[in-house]
């Protein structure tokens, strides 16, 4: 995404964004989507409640891998440290190899390394490299075929003259019908729709905020009229992202 770039780690997305909004940061990596388990949440609510635009996006496949200390043995395993994607992509090895260990979340993988003792182990990527760490051979997740999408955060400026998808989040009357008529928007102007998912509006009970993204190019005058008919008929509507 950014070679050559300083990497500054955070111990939550909400350290991330903070870094970034703050200036301390030029971008931010947050992760918004797994295969397995879907929307990442918190990186979702982010995006629409901050003034952040992602302006990349990048597919990663996920190996993970059991961490203990130098010694450890898995039957002396009482606790498995991770972040609460982590442990819901490995269930069923967890449930297989250690039916008795609690499984704690953490705010990333890496902070599990931190947590580390003679009766816990970890679940971190396979490209953790630290002394005193052993991994274990094996890919522990369910799926083996699985993906996680993150996005290039930045501070929210002047957009992309072009894009080749266009993600953004929508809040519709509470009446019959209302997801219909603003998906029959990005119908009429020809426009496919990759993703829609929902999630509770917290200050509104009852209410759903949908996020959609959709293949489209910025400069087209399709996407313009498209969009400006979305933000006229939602409640709340917020442009989150547009890359190629």
């Amino acid at each position: 995404m950014c070679r050559g770039a300083e990497i500054l780690l955070s111990h939550s997305f909400t350290e991330a964004v903070d870094k970034l909004l703050s200036g301390e940061a030029d971008r931010a990596v947050l992760p918004v989507e797994n295969s397995l388990n879907g929307g990442v949440l918190e990186c979702l609510d982010l995006l629409s409640e901050e003034e952040i635009f992602a302006v990349e996006e990048y597919p990663l496949a996920i190996d993970h891998r059991i961490a203990t200390l130098q010694g450890v043995a898995y039957e002396n395993v009482e606790r498995i440290y991770s972040h609460e994607q982590a442990i819901g992509q490995c269930a069923a090895y967890l449930e297989k190899h250690f039916p008795h260990a609690e499984c704690i979340p953490t705010a990333a993988t890496a902070e599990s390394l931190e947590r580390l003792d003679a009766h816990s182990a970890g679940i971190v990527g396979a490209h953790i490299v630290r002394e005193g760490i052993v991994l274990s051979d094996e890919n522990i997740a369910d799926n083996k075929g699985n993906f996680t999408r993150f996005i290039l955060a930045e501070r929210r400026n002047a957009l992309p003259e072009h894009s080749s998808m266009v993600f953004f989040c929508a809040v519709c009357a509470d009446r019959p019908g209302s997801l219909l008529g603003l998906l029959k928007i990005f119908l009429r102007h020809g426009l496919n729709l990759t993703r829609i998912e929902s999630r509770p509006v917290k200050y509104m009970f009852g209410q759903y905020r949908f996020f959609i993204e959709f293949a489209g190019d910025l400069a087209s005058e399709w996407v313009k009229k498209a969009l400006a008919e979305a933000k006229a008929y939602c409640v709340q509507f917020k442009l989150l992202g547009a890359y190629n």
